[in-house]
């Protein structure tokens, strides 16, 4: 597919998607919704793809709503509202659900829609110069599709402030709770998230995906007896896998798993 406001790069395994409309500081509008929404569905059952980066191109990672798309949704009716919400809901699930680990590669400013972006990727990095914002309720917005995601990313406590504030905040407190997990120079940025990806790369493909489910079905449970037989019904089935069969092989062995040939 043509893309038009995305532009992606496959190599060694991995996929790199990047916000490609710098001269608009990366903001979205239904195209590039739809796009999004698009090529993460199609990398997430790409066999040859195991892990995939988010990035943007220009000095801004993603400013949020595109104004044009904004001056739009004004005269929409609110049935048309709801459908063009449910896409934006629909995209940033479909990040979230993707069944490859995804990594987010925040090398400039990330506002309100951006952060849903971020949110719903597995892993983080900043660069120490970029600032965060949820700045919905400056326009008499809400920050609701977005919110499933910014609010397991940051807590409900940072999320109570933010939220309501709009307040600009940078990439050290986005660290500090827990929003950012790694804040490095420019400098730093791309090597760091190359080292994250080839850690990822270099573990079983079938293991990865299952641990980014578990964590995902686990968080918020209790722990009785039907999450201790759940957890111990999906030990056993990998353990009798194929991967998991050759992996513990292979560590026995001491050579190389499969996978890394």
């Amino acid at each position: 597919m043509d893309y038009q406001t995305l532009s992606i790069a496959i190599a060694d395994k991995v996929a790199t998607v990047t916000l490609n409309r710098p001269e608009l500081r990366n903001a979205f509008n239904e195209q590039a919704i739809a796009e999004l929404a698009l090529v993460f569905d199609e990398l997430g059952r790409n066999e040859l793809v195991r892990a995939i980066v988010l990035a943007a191109n220009g000095p801004a990672f993603c400013a949020g709503a595109d104004l044009n798309w904004m001056k739009k949704m004004a005269g929409y009716s609110h049935s048309e509202n709801e459908l063009d919400a449910a896409r934006l809901a629909d995209m940033l699930r479909t990040i979230y659900l993707c069944p490859k680990p995804t990594v987010a590669k925040v090398q400039g400013d990330c506002y309100a829609g951006g952060m849903g972006l971020v949110a719903a990727c597995d892993i983080v990095v900043a660069a120490e110069g970029v600032n965060f914002c949820l700045s919905e309720v400056k326009l008499g917005l809400i920050p609701a599709t977005i919110s499933p995601y910014v609010i397991k990313a940051m807590g409900e406590q940072a999320a109570r402030r933010y939220f309501i504030t709009a307040e600009r905040f940078d990439a050290a407190a986005a660290a500090r709770m827990g929003f950012a997990h790694e804040v490095v120079t420019m400098e730093a940025l791309d090597t760091t998230v190359a080292g994250i990806v080839k850690s990822l790369v270099s573990n079983s493909p079938h293991a990865v995906v299952e641990a980014k489910k578990l964590v995902r079905e686990v968080v918020g449970k209790p722990a009785d007896e039907a999450m201790v037989l759940d957890t111990a019904q999906r030990i056993a089935a990998i353990r009798a896998s194929d991967e998991g069969r050759e992996g513990v092989s292979s560590f026995l062995e001491k050579r190389k798993p499969s996978w890394l040939n």
